[in-house]
C-alpha cells in the first residue's frame, strides 16, 4: 500500500526533543471513508437508542435494556472480548407517569417532570404554593413554620431572557483559529472543609419534612417550555422523603406572580415514580479489536450512553455513542489487524459526575492516595479525586497509549484539543490532513472539560476531546426535553465516525505511541500569595 509519510517535530516549538516519523495511511483512509460514508448504519444505532430505547437515566430499566442491546450489537459485528464492567453506584429510578396542573384562579395543564431519585406523591396532591427561594442551610430559618401542607416552590424566580445570539451555529474559520491559544493552568483544590458538608439536597429535603411540606418544585434553567429532568442523590439510604418536580420556566414565573396577589393558585401535582434496587451497580460496555505485535498496548474511543430522562438524550450522547460504535462496525468490517488493540468505551453514569470512566481509571490505570481522614474517604471518589496525593500507577498504566472522547452533540468534527500536549500536536495535524476538505483541520492545545477524558488527563494519560460544531447543542438541546431525534445532523455524525475511526487506526498502528505528558505532581499554586477564597 502506499503511503504517505509526514515528519513532524514532536517539539518543534522548542527546537529540541525526538522527532517523531508519522505514517498516514491515506489507502486505509480510502477505505473508511467508503464504509463510513456508502455502508453507514450509524443512523439506525442513534435511532435504536434514541425512538426505540429512549432517555437512559443510570441504572434504570432503559439503561439496562441499553447494556444488553450495545453488547449485542458488538458482537454482532464481530467485535472481541466483549463486556460489562461494573462499578457501585446505587438506586436505579424510572418515570411511570407524572402530571401538573394550576387548578386556581384557573385551570391550566403546567409543563413539568420529576425531579429524578425523588419518591413519588402517592396520588394526586392539591396545595396552595408558598414561593421560599432557598439555596443553602442558612435560608431556612426564614421559612421555619411557613410550610406546612404547602407545595413549595424553591427557586427565586427571574425575569426570563430572550436569545441575543442565532441557536444553530457552525464554527468559522476565525473563531477556530481563535482556539488555538495556550491556557495556562489555574492550580487549585477543593476546599477540604466544603468537602465535609452535607449534600444541600438532601439538608433540604429533610428541612421540607420536618416543616411538612407536601412538595417541591423548582424553575427549569431554560425558557421556551423547555425542561431537564435532572437529578438527586441516587446513593442508598440517602432517598428523599418529599417527591420534586421541575416546572417549565414560564409556567414557573406564573405560579410565582400569581402567589403574590389577592387570588393565590392552587396547584395540582401527581407524580408515580419508581426505584430499582436489583443491582446497584452500574456498567461500562467495552469492545475490542485485537492487536496483533504490540502486546499489553492499546488504544481507546469513549462516549457516555447514559442520558437524562426529559427526553431521550439523543445529542447528548446518543450522537457520540452511535459514532463510536459506527467507528468500531467501520475498522471491522474492513478486517484490519491493528498493531495495537482497539477498545470501544460505553461509559455509565457520567451525567452524575463522570462516574464510569473515573472508575475504569481507578481500576485499570491508575488510582490516587487517600486523604486519611474518613470522613473525606468514604466520599464518592470524584468529589475527592484532584485532592488526593500522589498518584499511584495500576499496572496496566503505560498500556493504554491514547484516548479519543465524543461528547459534544451532533456536530461535524472541526479537529481537536490537544490538552495543551505539544509534542502530540503536530502528530493531529498530520492525522486530520486528508480531512480538511471535511472541514476538519484544527488542532488547538486548548484543555477541554466536563465529559469522560478528564479523568484520565488528571493521572498522566493521553485522553482527548474532539472539536465539533456546536450547532445548538449548549442553546437549546442539552440536557433538554427536545433532545430528541430529530436533532441529530447524519451527514455530521458520519464525518466524525470516519474521522474516528481513522485516528484509532493510526494511533494503533503507529510505530511510537502518542508522546505523554509528565506525571502530574501536586502543583504549587498559581499565586501562592492569594488570601483564602480569592
Amino acid at each position: 500500500m502506499k503511503r504517505l509519510l509526514v515528519a513532524v517535530s514532536a517539539v518543534a516549538i522548542f527546537a529540541a526533543g525526538p522527532v517523531f516519523a508519522q505514517e498516514v495511511d491515506r489507502v486505509a483512509i480510502n477505505g473508511i471513508i467508503d464504509q463510513g460514508l456508502n455502508h453507514s448504519e450509524l443512523m439506525q444505532t442513534a435511532a435504536h437508542l434514541t425512538d426505540r430505547i429512549g432517555g437512559r437515566l443510570t441504572n434504570s430499566p432503559q439503561m439496562r435494556e441499553t447494556e444488553r442491546w450495545t453488547q449485542q450489537r458488538f458482537r454482532d459485528w464481530g467485535l472481541s472480548n466483549v463486556r460489562a464492567e461494573g462499578f457501585e453506584f446505587g438506586r436505579g429510578w424510572s418515570i411511570v407517569r407524572s402530571s401538573a396542573r394550576m387548578t386556581a384562579p384557573r385551570p391550566i395543564d403546567l409543563r413539568a417532570i420529576p425531579i429524578a431519585w425523588t419518591p413519588s406523591t402517592d396520588g394526586v396532591i392539591s396545595a396552595g404554593v408558598v414561593v421560599a427561594p432557598m439555596t443553602s442551610a442558612a435560608d431556612f430559618a426564614r421559612w421555619r413554620g411557613k410550610l406546612s401542607g404547602k407545595i413549595v416552590m424553591v427557586t427565586r424566580p427571574d425575569t426570563g431572557s430572550e436569545p441575543t445570539e442565532a441557536a444553530f451555529r457552525r464554527w468559522t474559520d476565525a473563531e477556530l483559529a481563535s482556539r488555538n491559544v495556550y491556557v495556562q493552568p489555574a492550580h487549585s483544590e477543593p476546599s477540604l472543609d466544603r468537602l465535609r458538608e452535607t449534600d444541600f439536597a438532601l439538608r433540604l429535603d429533610a428541612f421540607l419534612a420536618e416543616e411538612g411540606a407536601l412538595a417541591w418544585v423548582k424553575m427549569s434553567q431554560r425558557d421556551a417550555g423547555l425542561l431537564h429532568g435532572t437529578g438527586y442523590t441516587f446513593r442508598v439510604g440517602a432517598t428523599p422523603r418529599i417527591p420534586g418536580m421541575e416546572l417549565a420556566a414560564e409556567d414557573y414565573r406564573r405560579l410565582a406572580r400569581l402567589a403574590r396577589t389577592d387570588a393565590p393558585p392552587t396547584l395540582e401535582l401527581m407524580s408515580e415514580v419508581r426505584f430499582h434496587d436489583e443491582d446497584v451497580n452500574a456498567y461500562n460496555v467495552l469492545a475490542d479489536i485485537p492487536g496483533t505485535s504490540r502486546s499489553g498496548e492499546y488504544v481507546m474511543a469513549g462516549a457516555h450512553f447514559d442520558s437524562w430522562v426529559a427526553s431521550d438524550g439523543a445529542v447528548d450522547n446518543a450522537a457520540g455513542t452511535a459514532v463510536v460504535m459506527e467507528a468500531a462496525r467501520i475498522l471491522k468490517a474492513l478486517g484490519v489487524r491493528p498493531k495495537r488493540t482497539i477498545r470501544f468505551a460505553l461509559w455509565n453514569g457520567e451525567e452524575q459526575g463522570l462516574l464510569g470512566s473515573l472508575a475504569y481509571v481507578d481500576k485499570h490505570l491508575a488510582t490516587r492516595a487517600p486523604l486519611g481522614d474518613p470522613e473525606l474517604d468514604a466520599l464518592p471518589a470524584n468529589r475527592t479525586w484532584r485532592s488526593r496525593w500522589p498518584i499511584q500507577p495500576r499496572p496496566g498504566y503505560g498500556s493504554l497509549v491514547a484516548y479519543f472522547n465524543l461528547d459534544n452533540g451532533s456536530g461535524r468534527i472541526r479537529g481537536i484539543n490537544a490538552e495543551g500536549n505539544v509534542a502530540a500536536a503536530p502528530i493531529f495535524e498530520a492525522w486530520l490532513a486528508p480531512f480538511a476538505s471535511m472541514g476538519a483541520s484544527t488542532v488547538s492545545l486548548r484543555p477541554a472539560g466536563g465529559t469522560d477524558h478528564v479523568y484520565m488527563q488528571t493521572v498522566g494519560v493521553p485522553g482527548y476531546q474532539f472539536i465539533q460544531d456546536p450547532l445548538d447543542y449548549g442553546s437549546r438541546l442539552h440536557h433538554t426535553s427536545i433532545d430528541s431525534y430529530d436533532h441529530l445532523k447524519p451527514e455530521d455524525l458520519r464525518q466524525a465516525a470516519v474521522i474516528l475511526a481513522s485516528f484509532l487506526l493510526h494511533a494503533a498502528n503507529s510505530d511510537e505511541p502518542l508522546p505523554r505528558m509528565p506525571m502530574p505532581t501536586r502543583p504549587t499554586p498559581s499565586d501562592p500569595f492569594a488570601l483564602p477564597g480569592q
